[in-house]
């Protein structure tokens, strides 16, 4: 009876053994995937090394953090490059490191965000400047001067209402 109780809840040292091989190969092998955020990589790699430690398997802080640097994509290498040249992967715990990372990519997101805001309206601009212009070619042959500067008034008041309108539209939005 013990002998089962044994296989069933120890494992043999053949299986422990098997369990540890795969383990070290499933670290070898990790890699940050893609769409995949710093919390998620840090969840599959704690996971991952717990059991290697569980199952006797010793990783010094140095070589979990070298790991988990060089796991990361090409889109996190200027980072990797900045925390690479520093003297103290040694000492820096891998919850540190995460946490450096994690605040890496915050601060990624929230210039993407800056960055499409500011292509929006940028675009807007250019639409509008790009009909101001066709507009002004078309009529320029037929109007007069105070004629064209009547239209570019009403497009130009056009536009401000629009412009009111999607502000109100956001505002009640959040």
């Amino acid at each position: 009876m013990w002998d089962i109780l044994e296989v069933t809840h120890e494992r043999t040292i053949d299986v422990k053994r098997a369990k540890k091989h795969a383990l070290i190969q499933e670290y070898k092998l990790f890699r940050m995937q893609q769409g995949k955020t710093v919390a998620d990589v840090q969840k599959r790699f704690t996971h991952i090394v717990n059991h290697l430690i569980g199952l006797g398997k010793q990783i010094d802080k140095e070589e979990l953090n070298i790991k988990i640097l060089k796991c990361l994509d090409k889109n996190w290498q200027p980072k990797v490059n900045a925390i690479s040249k520093t003297r103290y992967l040694t000492t820096l715990t891998t919850a540190t490191l995460f946490g450096k990372l994690r605040e890496h990519e915050l601060k990624m997101i929230r210039l993407k965000e800056i960055e499409t805001v500011e292509k929006k309206s940028s675009s807007l601009t250019l639409k509008t400047r790009a009909v101001d212009v066709e507009s002004s070619e078309k009529n320029s042959n037929d109007c007069s001067d105070t004629e064209s500067l009547n239209l570019l008034t009403k497009r130009f008041q056009k536009f401000i209402k629009m412009n009111d309108k999607m502000k109100k539209r956001h505002i009640r939005r959040k």
